[in-house]
């Protein structure tokens, strides 16, 4: 079991060509800890295998707004509270739990996680998922790991940039080799052009906070 973020689609696809045999979930600390998981029929791809997937049972979900927004949550072992009152009332307002995630949810009622609130980057009045162009950036054969942020901009508000770490035995490229690619897929409108990043900064590697995952609040700071 991994966990920590959206699994790239990817990295899916990698695990599936070594013989193991992978699908994506999602849960919380305060869900205690699964909420849904992603079920496969023959014939779909790592896209489908990759998302958050449909709800377990006594589990409701829905966004808010409707479309794109927030994932809300309703379950009878979903935790009461924090401890501290308004921060309780935070989490539960509107009697539905607030996972601070940004999803969408399909016809067939699949959830897929677009990025955490406090990560999604605003720009040009358009809200760009960080975890999409980093699934871009690792699909890149010489890109071992990647993270996205929102840099300050005057003009759009926020502009992104990213953090790569390169594979030990890729193919060797520039950043602006690495934005290329990226924009490569803007007219399969896989991405708009406003999630182009601006600039790719190398690493040795990312940091990472007590729990493992990717500490963009210290990339932020790093601008």
């Amino acid at each position: 079991m991994i966990g920590g973020s959206a699994l790239p689609p990817d990295l899916l696809e990698e695990a599936v060509r070594s013989g193991i045999t992978v699908f994506g979930g999602y849960g919380m600390s305060e869900t205690g800890p699964i909420v849904s998981v992603a079920r496969v029929q023959r014939g779909e791809g790592a896209q489908t295998a990759a998302r958050a997937g449909l709800p377990i049972p006594l589990v409701e979900v829905r966004t808010d707004p409707p479309g794109r927004g927030e994932l809300l949550l309703r379950a009878p072992w979903l935790t009461a509270g924090y401890g501290v009152q308004n921060s309780s009332d935070q989490l539960w307002e509107g009697g539905w739990l607030h996972t601070q995630d940004i999803a969408e949810i399909d016809a067939d009622g699949g959830v897929r996680i677009v990025d955490r609130i406090k990560d999604v980057i605003k720009t040009g009045g358009e809200w760009v998922s960080s975890i999409e162009i980093e699934a871009l950036l690792v699909e890149h054969p010489g890109v071992a790991e990647a993270a996205v942020v929102g840099e300050p901009c005057a003009k759009w508000g926020e502009r992104p940039v990213g953090f790569v770490v390169q594979t030990s035995d890729g193919p060797a490229f520039t950043a602006d080799e690495l934005r290329n690619f990226v924009a490569s897929h803007v007219t399969e409108g896989r991405i708009s052009r406003y999630a182009v990043p601006d600039r790719i900064l190398f690493q040795e590697a990312l940091p990472r906070t007590s729990v493992g995952k990717i500490d963009k609040k210290l990339l932020r700071q790093s601008l």
